[in-house]
């Protein structure tokens, strides 16, 4: 077993965020391994040296279903990254554990939605919903830290 930091097993709200943080991260890990298993499936390969090690320079090329993957892991990084800043400043603002979970919820839910129908291409607007809605803790996040900082301007 882990040895746990007593003081981090007390903030309910950062053990939450941890937790969906992870999660999303390891989220993130699929869709890269899944663009390569597409690289790889497709024979599009982004560097020459790939390219030559797997049948040749044609094979250097672009492909859509590879395109595909590549913007929904950008489209991760964009979101992710600020979500992972936020909710670890927003951890800090002692919210109330459950409302922060409900946030760290929706935003985790929202983006695994988001992955599934961008690769699956499911029919509009369920990939823009499920963005959408991943948004919403965000913005609240954002809101709550600028109202807690305010005073310090």
């Amino acid at each position: 077993r882990a040895a746990r930091s007593p003081k981090m097993m007390e903030n309910k709200v950062f053990l939450s965020f941890t937790f969906y943080s992870t999660i999303l991260i390891l989220k993130m890990y699929v869709v890269a391994i899944i663009t390569g298993q597409v690289r790889l499936r497709k024979k599009a390969f982004a560097n020459p040296e790939d390219a030559l090690r797997n049948g040749g320079l044609q094979f250097c090329r672009e492909d859509p279903d590879v395109e595909r993957c590549r913007r929904a892991h950008r489209n991760d990084m964009e979101n992710i990254f600020p979500f992972l800043f936020l909710g670890a400043i927003y951890s800090l603002l002692d919210p109330s554990p459950t409302v922060a979970t409900i946030h760290f919820l929706i935003f985790c839910v929202g983006r695994i939605i988001h992955t599934i129908a961008y690769l699956l291409q499911l029919r509009a607007p369920t990939r823009s919903v499920a963005y959408s809605v991943a948004q919403l803790p965000c913005f609240s996040m954002a809101l709550q830290i600028l109202l807690a900082t305010t005073p310090y301007w």
